[in-house]
């Protein structure tokens, strides 16, 4: 990092949020981009496979570049979450553990199939097409990725591990879906003592879309009452670049 890196990174940026405005300091700060790969945003993925609509999730993606790319320029450490498992599904659980269940009898985990380039993958395995990031928030050099097998960022993974290493407190949390992986890992993050500001139009929900009150709404409230804070893309690129 330069030192004109560090000078930028060592101020206190204020954040409009609900229920109340967050100082962070950009320094001990990371973005959490949680599992905005293939399989759940992208033409021949596993959602798109399950008929799952992917609107939700594509209108995430544009908002979610804007606050990379001013955090890189702040110095902030980006973290991406990829939902995955080893070839041999060693990961998946147990017999009759929902995990191994729902994935194999929903989502067809593990099945070969032809990636939009006919190369072959597999779904939801690492190291595929399939869970490769989405070619428009493609890591850069210097960010960090990490597997996971479960919802939540911080089981039996090295999440914890690196913040700490790196000296963050605070998280920018981006990703999809809210209701599942999202929100697992902030409510994970909250009982580790992290602050959580999870950015409303950075991440998306298919489930009760139709509902009144979709999941996605659902979410943000728990994050804003109890959880941590709630913005969006714009507020926190404009806090990073004016003060």
């Amino acid at each position: 990092m330069t030192d004109e890196v560090r000078a930028v990174a060592s101020r206190v940026v204020e954040i409009a949020a609900r229920p109340a405005p967050i100082a962070i300091d950009p320094a001990q700060t990371a973005v959490i981009v949680v599992d905005m790969q293939n399989d759940f945003g992208s033409p021949g993925g596993m959602f798109d496979r399950a008929r799952i609509d992917l609107s939700a999730f594509k209108r995430a993606v544009g908002p979610t570049a804007r606050v990379l790319s001013a955090a890189r320029d702040a110095g902030i450490s980006v973290v991406y979450l990829k939902m995955a498992f080893r070839p041999d599904l060693s990961d998946l659980g147990p017999p009759g553990a929902p995990n191994r269940e729902r994935h194999l009898q929903v989502f067809h985990v593990g099945e070969t199939v032809r990636a939009p380039d006919r190369s072959e993958s597999r779904i939801l395995i690492r190291d595929t097409w399939n869970t490769d990031i989405v070619p428009e928030l493609e890591p850069q050099p210097g960010d960090i990725v990490l597997y996971k097998h479960r919802f939540s960022g911080f089981y039996e993974t090295e999440l914890d591990r690196v913040l700490k290493s790196r000296g963050v407190r605070y998280l920018i949390m981006t990703g999809c879906t809210t209701s599942v992986c999202v929100e697992s890992t902030i409510r994970d993050a909250m009982f580790r003592d992290y602050a959580c500001v999870l950015l409303a139009d950075c991440t998306g929900e298919p489930i009760g879309a139709d509902l009144a009150r979709s999941n996605h709404e659902a979410s943000l409230l728990s994050v804003e009452a109890l959880l941590g804070w709630v913005s969006d893309a714009d507020t926190v690129v404009r806090a990073l670049t004016t003060q």
